[in-house]
Parts: structure tokens; sequence; C-alpha cells
């Protein structure tokens, strides 16, 4: 067996939570023994065990509830369970593999089986561990991508919790609701290996700057296909600057031909994007946004009911984010309206040339103000006046 691991022992009767203990101490486990449920609950949220060694027949809660409830908890989901009985009973067994457990042991326990059974499902619980480590890499280095630039601090939780909550709003299951959440996270880990002359730039990118940001998504692919547990991240990480015109990076996808949880994760990059300081402008209101968004979508970016659909949730403000990002405020909408074009440019949205007339309309006149006298002349004024 595989020492060094933690092992919880649950069992109401005595004599076998000890024999238990005694056989995985002396292979070297560090092992804990709880006699009820309530209790095998707390000491696994106090230190998540390796493996759960847990008898079905126990007062207060069975070992098929404590069981159902350790995988619902996220942060002892994937520690393999084992349940212990002494029945025969087919409906135990079954009512175990649909709480979760992953093996099963028979009383009176046979002791090379325990500890085949045991070693298994620690080498299991390792490689899984291995595959978390490895995942939680890549996760960092989305963080250094964002760390890179001050402005987007934060991005990517508020993306994680806004397309979670539209996918929640959308009707979407549980999976993808975690794989919106996981992409979001993800979603410009490519762009670690953009040089920070082009991710950083205060201004519109040229044309080689614009080539280099569209490759973003095909690096993070990239990465992500080295990880097998991303394998349902990857389509969001590729394909969420795809347009439903075929005007989008990086492989000009059309329609249904775009992931439906790569374009959840688009809409709110956009939304994001537009309402939060960037160095080359600065944060619009919501209401703006809104317009820019349904203008572009039904120009061919999205489907326009997807846009509406997160309008409507933001607006009911059903979303667990600030309503308004943490950022200093925004100008005022008039003074914002020529930068439109440069928040297109940086959401690699196409913001229609009607919509770009109707913010140069607002925008005050240049004739309208009053400049300012140049320097030398107000030093002039101030030496007649001494």
């Amino acid at each position: 067996m595989d020492p060094s691991s933690k092992v919880l022992v649950v069992d109401d009767y005595e004599p076998n939570a000890s024999a238990m203990r005694d056989l995985l101490v002396t292979a070297g486990h560090a092992v804990r023994v709880a006699s009820n449920g309530s209790d095998a609950l707390r000491l696994a949220e106090d230190e998540v065990p390796d493996l759960v060694l847990l008898d079905v027949v126990m007062p207060e809660m069975s070992g098929v509830e404590v069981c159902r409830e350790l995988k619902t908890r996220s942060v002892t989901r994937l520690t393999p369970v084992v349940l212990i009985t002494g029945s025969q009973d087919r409906d135990h067994r079954l009512a175990g593999i649909e709480a979760g457990a992953d093996d099963f042991l028979r009383k009176p326990i046979d002791v090379t089986e325990f500890r085949t059974r045991v070693r298994s499902l620690l080498r299991v619980k390792r490689l899984v561990d291995d595959l978390e480590s490895t995942e939680a890499i890549m996760t960092m280095l989305g963080q250094i991508v964002e760390a890179r630039d001050p402005y987007t601090e934060g991005h990517c939780q508020r993306l994680a919790d806004y397309a979670t909550a539209l996918g929640a709003a959308l009707g979407l299951s549980q999976v993808d609701k975690d794989t919106l959440a996981r992409g979001a996270a993800l979603h410009d880990v490519g762009k670690i290996g953009l040089p920070d002359i082009v991710l950083l730039k205060e201004g519109r990118l040229n044309g080689e700057e614009r080539i280099l940001m569209r490759q973003h998504p095909v690096i993070g692919d990239n990465l992500c296909r080295t990880v097998k547990s991303l394998e349902r991240v990857r389509p969001i990480v590729r394909s969420h600057h795809e347009r439903t015109d075929g005007r989008g990076y990086p492989d000009g996808l059309t329609g249904e031909e775009i992931p439906h949880l790569a374009q959840v994760v688009g809409v709110v990059d956009v939304f994001d994007a537009i309402t939060t300081n960037r160095p080359y402008r600065k944060a619009m209101l919501p209401e703006e946004a809104y317009k820019i968004m349904l203008a572009d979508a039904s120009d061919g970016w999205c489907p326009v009911e997807l846009v509406t659909a997160f309008i409507d949730l933001h607006r009911s403000r059903n979303i667990s984010v600030p309503w308004w990002p943490s950022v200093p405020p925004p100008q005022h909408m008039d003074t914002v309206a020529p930068a439109v074009s440069e928040v297109a440019a940086a959401a690699e949205v196409a913001v229609p040339a009607k919509v770009l007339r109707a913010r140069k309309r607002k925008a005050p006149s240049r004739k309208a103000r009053s400049p300012k006298p140049p320097a030398k002349r107000l030093a002039t004024k101030r030496r007649t006046r001494s």
C-alpha cells in the first residue's frame, strides 16, 4: 500500500474500527476513526481524506447517506468511498452505487482483499490528484495572464460568475455550468504566449499585432490539450471569439458550428470588456453595453436571444457578482462616445456603422469647447497683473 495516505474509518462497532485501523497503521497510513456519520462528515471537512472506509449500518445516518453527502461536497466528491456491509442484500448495493460508492467490502473482512482494494483505490486517488494538480497549474497560468494587466484584475472570476448564472437561466445542466466556470477561468490562458507590447498596448492594435492577438485561442487550446480533464473546456478556450456570420477567429466558424458554451462565455466576455476600464479607454455603463451588444448580435455576432437572456438576467441583478465592478467611475457617456470602436477592437466585436454614427452625434462639438490660452500668454498676463 502507498504509505503516507490519509484514511478515515467510520464504524459504530469499536472492535471492527480498531481492527481496520491497526491494519492501516501497520501499512504506514495516517488513520482517523469516527463512530457515526455526523462525526465522519466533520472530520472529512476538517481534513480531506484520501480514502473513506464506511460501515453501511450505523445509528442516526446510514453509511449510504454519509457516502451521498461526501460525494455532493466539492472537496470530497473525488475521494474514494468503500462501503462495508455484512448484508448480501442487492438493494443495499444498488443504493450504495447510486450514492456514489466506489467499492464494497463484505463482513467479515478478508485481510488480503482489504489490503488489495485499499491499495488499488489509493492508487486511483493519487492519479486523480495528479490530474487536479495539472489543472490547477493551468488555472494558475490564467491568473498569471490576468496579473500581467492590472486592468483585468478579477476578470476571470467575474466571467465565471456571469457565465454560470447565465447557464442556470438557460436551463443548462450542472455539468455544463461547471464547464462554463472552468472555461471562463481559462478562456484567455493562451495570452500567456503574447508579448506585453501587444497585450498591454494603449490604443488600437495594428495589423501584425492583431494577427498575434488572434493566436491566443489556439495557444490556449494547445495548452489545454495536454490535460485530459480539460477536454470539455477546450471548445470554450478555442471558440469564444467566433461569430455566427463567420467573421470571428481563429477558425471562422459559422452558425451552429460554434459550441454553445463558447458563445455563452463570449457574450459575458464582451460585456465585461466594455464595462471595465482598459488601457485604451474608460469603462462604459451597462445600458450602453447592452445597446452595443444587441446591435452587433443583430449584425451577425451571436444569437440575439442569447444576448437578450444575459441582459434580462443582468438587469434583474440576479447574478452573484457586484452590479458594477470595482473600477474607477467611467466618464460621462458623451465624452467616451468616440471610443466605442476601440471597445469593439478590444473585444473583437465589429460595431455597426450606424451605432458609431449615433455615438458621434452625441459627442460634444470641438468648437463648443473653450480652449485654454497658451501657457506663454498666461505668463505674460501674470507679469502685467503684478
